[in-house]
């Protein structure tokens, strides 16, 4: 059932704090100074000026790092501050902490830092060319290459009868979250420091923060601050190692806080990537073949790079059944902004690759596009480029033929409202030159992490007494609320485990053990398991006890799951004949328990690229109807229907949240959202230039749950949120080339790609099929 966001009147009524609007008397502002070169050498760094000024309490730089000098995600390889060069634009370099907010900046401005400028190195292609070095001094120590991967199945040599080849590219995207990066740390007498922070992962900041500031783990106290959206911006630390430097040097409460601009520059975005692909099939379209060539554009550190190639790699080939595939890939190092994590995390850029040349071949063929993906849709028991079989449930074809089979919106006529057209009232075109397209994608999402990571995540679950006697439900999980929805779901569940209505979540925080990352699509299946474990300890022992307090058989004491069941508030034995009030139970003390919840373990991929490498998949297939007018390169997505594998739906209004959302970052992706770098330099950091879609631009979403229980997560569930943005993109793009006939082959599509004076895609006519 749909149970209400506990936190949504709040929000909607404007009295939520979000991590922003912290406050506490005494609390001095922090500002980063930010490298305005994308690479150069630093000759020198005169904060004298700056630490003169009066209201200045700190300037800190490398200097003053008492501890690790370097952090990162996964790779420690990011300098709490540049020292001796920087590697991208907006990379930290000093950061000061002052009465206010102006004083700040006017700090900022007073740091003199002389730069020796270098010829920026941003062109991935070099960069695998050059490897560590050769040829080219490595931007860092650690080399230019992140991790490759060269996947080999079946056999290479083996093509079908007819193919197609093509290349395509896709822009840097940005998680656009609408609450920017902030914290407020507050200095502790034990010499650590309280901080709350919006973040996805409090343990791995918390892990991160401590060696930089050299003091034990424990004395690093991360609470959740309220979080104005994260789509993989929020995994890696940004502003929450300076924050916690100034605390501890100034001895005060800090608070740091980004600006819009400061917010582009200061997080990892999704990776560009140039994609090349051929595809073989016999002339009925059963798929031969995949080669596939994929390079991503990592910036200038690793982030979370070497795990979204895996990602990406082991999606190349589609959820299709391919007998034989080489996919090689590389994610590199550049001076350009780091790329990490965000919504299907390296699977929407192949989707795309993999998607069009579905179209290609179909054309190729004469095949219906709809068809030749039906056929070639994976099942359960089908072996995975990978070598990985594919686990039950994941139905491919019943989403493919779910969207085909939903009703068409009525065409465009001289009667369709100019609102309703591309441009809307003010650009509206003639009727006439508008050109209607429909196109299909299918595409499937790994859920949790993988290669062999050991994911877990903890729950603390306390039934007692509440303030007014009744009983009531405390549940403490580090689990990062990010927008997902696990306020609604760990009630749920306990509500369904303990039959108490009354549940409290306490705040998410390192005083419990890790939940893990709220990314994957892991946090209701990984936290949820874990509430669910700790309630059913919790359940067990409660009956045990009100078992004692009924004078039951020490054999049923010791198993009072077979005479004793929880409902409404009451523990019942039928067949004893005895019932008692779960309050009453309760007099004696409450009744907690702690457990940890593990996903099954997967495999590292071997130098053949295959493992078994992934817990489960989600499977998504959209169907874009989109108007376009030719004139002036106007594109209106008239309609989106999808069709996903949603295992069991706990919480419907959550899921259609989710999948909508999902759904706009991918439409975004394809038509407007792009972080312009050129040079190394972002050119548009700010919602004036970084065009986001709004609710003008994404019609009301026609959704199909498929639920099928993923048997082997609790109550059946299977993440949600990422990948419908995997079929959305090259839904889109499908729609307008069927619109057009135009070579699209990088998104976002830009207006010039579609008028028809214009010269079509950018990267020229591709080569469209092969074969006799």
């Amino acid at each position: 059932m749909s149970v209400p966001r506990p936190d949504g009147p709040a929000k909607v009524g404007g009295t939520f704090l979000y991590a922003g609007d912290l406050r506490v008397p005494g609390m001095l502002h922090a500002r980063t100074l930010r490298s305005p070169h994308p690479r150069a050498r630093v000759r020198r760094i005169d904060t004298a000026a700056a630490r003169r000024m009066p209201g200045v309490a700190a300037v800190v730089t490398a200097a003053d790092v008492p501890g690790t000098a370097t952090y990162g995600l996964i790779v420690a390889d990011q300098p709490v501050f540049a020292s001796d060069v920087v590697r991208y634009q907006g990379e930290p370099v000093a950061a000061v902490a002052a009465v206010d907010a102006r004083t700040a900046a006017l700090a900022l401005a007073a740091i003199e830092v002389d730069y020796e400028r270098l010829p920026p190195l941003t062109d991935p292609e070099h960069m695998v060319s050059t490897g560590t070095g050769t040829g080219t001094k490595p931007l860092h120590p650690d080399g230019n290459i992140f991790r490759e991967i060269h996947l080999r199945h079946g056999d290479p040599d083996v093509h079908g009868e007819v193919g197609v080849t093509d290349s395509y590219v896709v822009g840097m995207q940005d998680q656009a979250f609408l609450g920017c990066e902030a914290a407020l740390v507050v200095p502790a007498a034990d010499g650590g420091v309280d901080m709350r922070v919006a973040t996805q992962w409090l343990h791995s900041d918390r892990g991160q923060i401590a060696a930089c500031l050299a003091i034990p783990e424990d004395k690093v106290r991360l609470t959740l601050a309220g979080v104005a959206g994260a789509f993989g911006g929020r995994e890696d630390v940004t502003l929450q190692i300076h924050g916690a430097l100034l605390a501890q040097v100034t001895g005060r409460p800090v608070r740091i806080a980004y600006d819009r601009v400061e917010s582009f520059l200061g997080h990892p975005h999704r990776h560009p990537a140039r994609m090349w692909y051929r595809h073989t099939a016999t002339r009925d379209g059963l798929l031969v073949s995949v080669h596939a060539r994929v390079l991503m554009d990592g910036g200038a550190y690793a982030s979370s790079s070497p795990a979204v190639l895996t990602n990406a790699v082991t999606h190349a080939a589609g959820p299709y059944l391919v007998p034989n595939a080489v996919v090689d890939g590389w994610v590199v190092r550049t001076n350009n902004p780091p790329c990490g994590a965000m919504r299907g995390f390296g699977v929407p850029q192949v989707a795309f690759g993999h998607e069009a040349q579905m179209d290609r071949l179909a054309d190729a063929l004469g095949i219906d596009p709809v068809e030749l993906r039906r056929r070639n849709a994976l099942q359960p028991g089908d072996v995975l480029p990978t070598g990985q079989v594919v686990p039950d449930p994941l139905p491919l074809r019943e989403a493919i033929e779910t969207v085909a089979s939903r009703p068409l919106p009525p065409p465009v006529s001289a009667r369709t409202p100019a609102t309703s057209l591309p441009g809307g009232r003010p650009a509206a075109a003639d009727p006439g030159r508008v050109r209607r397209g429909v196109g299909y994608a299918l595409a499937y999402k790994n859920l949790l992490f993988s290669e062999g990571f050991d994911d877990s995540s903890t729950a603390r679950v306390c039934l007692e007494l509440g303030p007014d006697g009744d009983p009531r439900v405390v549940v403490h999980s580090a689990c990062a609320e990010v927008g997902q929805g696990f306020v609604t779901i760990a009630g749920q569940i306990v509500r369904t485990e303990l039959g108490v209505g009354q549940v409290v979540l306490a705040a998410a925080d390192t005083t419990v053990a890790s939940a893990g990352s709220t990314s994957a699509s892991r946090q209701t299946w990984m936290s949820g398991g874990a509430v669910r474990a700790a309630s059913v300890t919790v359940a067990g022992q409660l009956l045990a006890r009100a078992a004692l307090l009924l004078g039951l058989p020490d054999d049923v004491v010791a198993e009072p799951r077979r005479v004793l069941t929880l409902t409404d508030g009451e523990i019942v034995g039928t067949e004893a004949g005895v019932r008692i009030p779960v309050a009453d139970v309760l007099a004696d003390g409450p009744v907690e328990a702690v457990e940890v919840f593990h996903h099954r373990r997967t495999q590292p991929l071997d130098p053949a690229g295959r493992g078994d490498v992934h817990v489960a998949f989600a499977a998504s297939a959209h169907r874009a109807v989109v108007d376009v007018d030719v004139d002036l390169g106007l594109v209106r997505v008239v309609s989106m229907s999808l069709a996903q594998d949603v295992g069991t739906v706990l919480n419907p209004m959550s899921l259609r949240g989710q999948v909508e959302g999902g759904t706009a970052q991918g439409l975004g992706l394809a038509l407007m959202e792009e972080l312009v770098v050129e040079g190394g330099v972002v050119r548009n950091p700010t919602f004036h230039d970084y065009v986001l879609p709004t609710a003008a631009d994404v019609p009301v979403l026609d959704f199909v749950a498929l639920t099928y229980p993923q048997g082997d997560a609790p109550y059946g569930v299977k993440g949600v949120g990422e990948a419908p943005t995997c079929s959305a993109t090259p839904a889109v793009v499908a729609a307008v080339r069927n619109a057009t006939g135009r070579d699209l082959r990088r998104v976002p599509i830009r207006p010039d790609d579609l008028v028809e004076l214009g010269a079509g895609g950018d990267l020229g006519a591709g080569e469209q099929a092969e074969g006799t």
